[in-house]
Parts: C-alpha cells; structure tokens; sequence
C-alpha cells in the first residue's frame, strides 16, 4: 500500500483519517472453515518431543514414587484423591521445568528478513484506552515516534489512539494530552484520536471497530497496552517480518517489564528479565506457527486479521457467555484456524510493559483474566483449531485452576494428618486387632520426593540465575553477588507472596462459577501507597487462614508443620507483607546497591529516556487541568470539542436519556455551580460529548466567577 501525502501533513482540525472501511465478519465457530497448509520447521517437533514428553515422563515417576509411598498399607478413598489431586499438580510445574530445559538446549527462532528499507507499507500504532493516565500513554507514543523520525521511517507509521474512557476527569486531560502530541508530532507523524460514544464488547470490539473502519488504510497494526512501549528499531525489524512472510498473520514480542518502582513491581522485573527470556524462548520453539496472542506488543497483518479473527458472542450470560473478554488468545487461534502463521520472537529486545505496582492491583487483573480463561472452556469445541492453540487456552485455563487444586491437595492432606493422629490416640486401646487401620507412608520415599518436587519446581529459576551469569546486558546491570542476592529476594518474596494468591485465585474462580462478572475495572499503573484500613479489609480472611491452619497443624503434632510453614506464615504475615511489598522507598534504596536492578535502569535506553521526560513536559501541562480551566480556554475548549464523536443515530422512541437529563438540567441552570451540582458523572460525560451543551456550558461559565475550586457532583468528586 503505497503512503500518500496526507501521512504526512495532518490536518490538525480533523481528529480521524478519512474512512476506509474493511469486512470483518463474525466467525461461526461451529463451522469448519477452508484453511491453507503451513507446516512447523523440524525443530518445533523437537521441541514438543522435549517439552510434552518430559513433562509426561516426569509425571509419571513423581506419581510412581507417590504411590509406593502411600500404598505400604491398604490405601485409603483419601490417599487416592491426594495421589490425583498431586500427579495434577506435579505435571503443572512439571511442564515448566521442561520448558525451561527446552528453552535452554534450543535456539531462539531466527528472524526472516534481512535489513532493508521498508518501503509501500503504511502501519498505525494502534493503543486502546481505559481511563488511562494520558500523560503516561501519549509520553510513549511520542517516544516511539521521536526513535522512528530519527531513524527516518516515521513516514510508514501513524498514530491511532482509540479511546473508550467514561471518566469526565480523565478525559479532558486525555484530549489535552493527544492536543499536545499532534502539536508535537506535527510534520513528522499523524496523530489520529476516536473515542467511542458506546463501549461496545470492550477492548475487541475497540480494536475491531477500527479495523472495520479504517482498516483498509493500513497494511499492519502493531496493537499497544496503555503501558506499552517499543523501541523504534523493533518496529521496524517487525514490518520487515511481516514483509519477508506473506503467509505470517502475527508475530508476538516478548514484553520485558519496567518502571517498576515498588518491591512487588521490581520482584517480577527481575523474574522477567532472569527467568522469563528461557520460558518464552521454549514457548516459542515447540508452538512454531501455532502461536499465541497476548493482546499487545504484537505486530497483525490487518487484511488477515478482518477475515478471520472477528469475535461472536457466545450463548448465555455473564461471565460464561457474552462477548469474549481474554479475545487474545481466541483471536489468534482463529487467524491459525485458516492457516497464518502466528509466531513469536522472544530474541528480539526493544518490547516493554508495565507491571501492576501492589498485590492488590494485580489481584484486580488477575479477577478479570481469570474470567476470560475459564471462559475459553467455552471456545475449545470450536472446529478447526489446531490442537497447541487449544492448548495454549488450557495453559490459560490451569494458571487460575492450579490454585483451587493445589488447596484442595493441602485440605486432603490434613484431612489425612488428622485421622492418622485420631487412630494414633487409640493405637492400644482395642484389642481385637494387632495393627490398627490407617494411612501408612514411606518417609524415606518421601523425602525423596519432596526433593524431587522442589528440584522441579526451581529449576527455571536456577536455569535463569546461571544464564544471567554469561549474559552482557544482565552483568552490566549486578554483578554475580548481586544477581545472587537478588536471586535469593525474589526467591523468598515470591514464595511468601505464593499462598496470597492462591486464596486469591481461589476466591475469583468461585464468584466466576457463582455467575459473578468481573466487569470492566480501571487498572491501576501508577504506584501510590495503600492505606492500612484497605489493606485489613483485603487481607483479614488471608490472615485468619494463615493462623488457623498453624494452630490446626499444631494442635495435631503434624510433620506438615514443617513442610507447610511457608504457606500459613506467608498467610499469617500478608497484611504487613503486602504493605512493604507496596512501598518505594526501601526497593529504590536496594536498587541502587544493585539488588533487583533491571538492565534498563543500569543501561539507559533511548525511548525509555525520552518517555520518561516527555511524561514529565505532558504532566506539566495537563494534570492541574480542570472543568473551569477547559470552559475559559478556547483553544482547550476548541481541541476537546474537535475529538468528540458523532454520535450513533438512535431508533425513534428511544432517546439518549442521559443526555436528554444534562441537557435539561443545562438549560435550568443559572449558573455553572448549580449546573454541576445537578449533573451525574455519566451525565456530566455526555454533556462533554455534545457540542452543544459544551457551548452552553462555557456560556455559563462566563456568566460569572466561580465561587469554590471544588465541585461535587452528587457522590462523585470530580475536581482536584
């Protein structure tokens, strides 16, 4: 697709491309559809064979050894269901281990392309947005596009912002902020913002409205998070993928977390940067084309994407039915159903997201992918799917379901305890029979196996840690004592933190079940430091469970006192922990004496220093930004009104009632104190949709002075 003029000199009174539009129509997934052969390179069979075949192989001795530890005697109905509830869970971390052993013995995948220009394509960055911070998001759209004009390829890329934010605060700040960008990137790259008047199917249907409106503009999209950023020379090496593959849909980045400030954040920087790099390359070698999508930082061939990735409903209600929430992984499985290829790269840098800052704001996320998976129980009869697609959603699927099978394992296991300490009490007791009848285990065995367990289970990290030893960029940012030390810390906090999330994952899994909707939450990116009254509301049951499950253990004298004190003590201690895991200041301090340090902040790179003080220039400019201060300028006033839709044309009969309530309590209101006063949030957020009621806002506002720089509107405070 050749790139006109217009790429390049933006009309900065129009706020979206003239529409170009695409077919994207809804699958049918009952049908099978027609699809073109792709074949997997030979080392994708090897890898399977090392992945798949050592995991079974594992299982199966772990769960040959359980069983000779348990069957010295008759083995009970309970000693079976914890041999099952175990094999389960032993194949779960099992299949990690491999992985890692995978990823380890075969090599990243290789790109395709050579270096070369990129020429006659045209590829939008495309971010979606959800009451984000806009001074965060725009600061690494102008980064990117800054590193693309140095580079001089900012001609075969535009930015498109798509915007579902219903919070009248942010928005006002967002449209400032994308004001601000196109200002700067004006001459060098479009800038291009629609907000959607209906959030219709969330984050998919925002991506797929685009794609059905102006989808035919493009040859590419690279999808971004709110919090992602790419480097330019990524971009670029990522067109060229798509140029040198005409049978390649998608190709996923390996995002490397950053900016982490708090120990929770840094905890998982470093597990991503140590561990992370052996799992995706794994990942990446035994899925070949069959690969996964995890919904950003991920380059998509847009004609491929529109004829076959778009979504249905599925039957029922919420949260099983309805539109697809986790649409990543069924998007990309559906582009493989007709044959693209969808790879990974996990070798290429450059790729970089934000993690959640505290316990409680992952705890958030996790809610809502947890839906979205069990979820995909509903996708997996769909015809057509190639079997390591239908496993990647089961992999999605356990990731939440190890938790409730893991806990049942430990109820298992006590209910055992206790009825070998109930049968002990009354050993001498009867008469009739030399040896009483209850659960006999081989402690040797045992021991054996519990080491045999542990091995397995940090193996990754272990591979991770000695890789990070010989890798330049890792050594650049600790030296081996601190990659040690860090080790050792994350090791520690991540085995506290591991039962948290449990009772967590556990929690989530029941509501889903119960028919509770996750919703459609804000994420929270921005570290701030959570109150001890919401931390003992969030983590009272945890700490109850925590004691509890001591005072039972020693109550029944149990070995598991031992074994199991990482699980109560990690329980018994969360409200504290989860309190220093959300702190800044003391993780700030070990970083700069090298503990936890990522490469990115040893090695400064150059999108990351450009976001970060573009960040700060945009914040400056907009975060005092208040109603007043929009309604009393008018190229503010001018700019906002620019970037609102048109809204959808409604049947007779069926008004906007929510526009109609703030039009009429508009137009009764004699000043712009009693106008807010009166207006809802949502009412308040259709008024600033409507140009008309915007026009008789300001006339309100000059109309007078306001009298009070803060303004509530019925239970929502809206103004700083």
């Amino acid at each position: 697709m050749a790139v006109s003029m217009d790429a390049l000199n933006h009309d900065m009174t129009l706020s979206t491309p003239p529409e170009a539009h695409l077919a994207m129509p809804e699958q049918d997934l009952s049908a099978q559809p027609n699809a073109k052969k792709t074949t997997n390179p030979f080392l994708c069979f090897i890898a399977r064979i090392l992945t798949f075949g050592g995991t079974i192989a594992l299982s199966v001795y772990a769960g040959y050894q359980m069983y000779h530890i348990i069957s010295i005697a008759e083995v009970t109905r309970l000693q079976w269901a914890f041999l099952t509830l175990f094999i389960i869970t032993f194949t779960w971390i099992a299949l990690t281990a491999c992985s890692a052993i995978t990823g380890l013995l075969l090599p990243a995948n290789r790109l395709k392309s050579k270096p070369s220009d990129i020429i006659n394509t045209r590829t939008a960055l495309v971010m979606p947005v959800y009451n984000e911070d806009p001074a965060a998001t725009c600061a690494a759209l102008f980064a990117m596009a800054d590193s693309l004009a140095k580079r001089n390829h900012a001609e075969h890329f535009e930015i498109f912002i798509l915007s579902d934010s219903t919070d009248p605060k942010v928005w006002i700040r967002e449209t400032a902020a994308v004001d601000l960008l196109q200002q700067q990137l004006s001459g060098t790259m479009p800038v291009w913002y629609r907000r959607r008047y209906v959030n219709t199917d969330k984050k998919s249907g925002n991506v797929a409205d685009f794609v059905k409106r102006w989808g035919n503009r493009y040859d590419h999209m690279v999808v971004l998070d709110a919090d992602s950023l790419i480097a330019a020379d990524t971009l670029i090496t990522l067109v060229r993928e798509m140029q040198a593959d005409n049978d390649c849909g998608l190709i996923q980045t390996l995002p490397v977390l950053y900016a982490g400030k708090s120990w929770f954040a840094r905890m998982q920087q470093f597990a991503g940067m140590t561990y992370g790099p052996v799992i995706g390359n794994a990942v990446s070698a035994w899925q070949g084309n069959d690969g996964n999508y995890w919904g950003h930082n991920a380059i998509i061939r847009i004609p491929a994407f529109a004829a076959s990735a778009g979504l249905p409903h599925l039957p029922g209600t919420r949260p099983f039915g309805g539109n697809i929430q986790s649409h990543d992984f069924v998007e990309a499985a559906l582009m493989r159903r007709v044959g693209w290829a969808v790879r990974m790269l996990p070798g290429l840098p450059g790729s970089w997201e934000e993690s959640p800052p505290t316990v409680l704001d992952a705890a958030v996320r996790d809610r809502r992918w947890a839906q979205g998976n069990i979820q995909h129980l509903a996708v997996l009869p769909t015809k057509g799917l190639r079997w390591p697609n239908r496993l990647h959603m089961l992999i999605g699927v356990m990731s939440y379901m190890a938790s409730p099978i893991w806990l049942a394992m430990m109820f298992v296991g006590l209910l055992i305890s206790s009825q070998i300490a109930s049968q002990q009490f009354d050993y001498f007791s009867d008469g009739v029979q030399l040896f009483p009848n209850w659960p006999v285990f081989d402690s040797q065995r045992m021991i054996a196996l519990f080491i045999v367990t542990m091995g397995v289970l940090l193996l990754p990290k272990i591979i991770g840690l000695l890789r990070g030893f010989f890798l330049k960029p890792i050594r650049q940012s600790q030296n081996p004592v601190q990659l040690v030390i860090s080790f050792l810390v994350e090791l520690m906090l991540s085995v506290l933190v591991a039962p948290i999330f449990m009772l967590l994952h556990c929690s989530h899994i029941w509501q889903i079940f119960r028919g509770k909707d996750s919703g459609w939450s804000e994420q929270q990116r921005n570290n701030q430091s959570v109150p001890w009254k919401t931390l003992l509301r969030f983590h009272w049951l945890h700490t109850l469970a925590g004691i509890a499950l001591f005072a039972l253990l020693y109550w029944l004298q149990s070995v598991l006192l031992y074994w199991l004190m990482p699980v109560y003590l990690g329980l018994m201690i969360s409200l504290p922990l989860s309190k220093f895991l959300s702190s800044n200041w003391a993780s700030t301090f070990f970083c700069r004496m090298g503990v936890l340090r990522t490469c990115e902040e040893a090695c400064p790179i150059e999108e990351i220093t450009t976001r970060n003080k573009a960040e700060a220039e945009i914040r400056l400019s907009i975060d005092t930004l208040t109603f007043d201060q929009l309604l009393a300028t008018p190229e503010r006033l001018l700019a906002h009104q620019r970037m609102t839709v048109i809204k959808p044309i409604l049947r007779r009969g069926y008004p906007d009632m929510t526009l109609a309530a703030a039009s009429m309590k508009i137009e009764q209101a004699n000043t712009l104190d009693e106008a807010y006063s009166w207006m809802t949030k949502t009412e308040l957020q259709a008024a600033l949709s409507d140009n008309a009621l915007l026009s008789q806002l300001s006339n309100l506002y000059h109309k007078g002075v306001r009298r009070t720089p803060v303004v509530t509107l019925g239970t929502c405070e809206l103004m700083d």
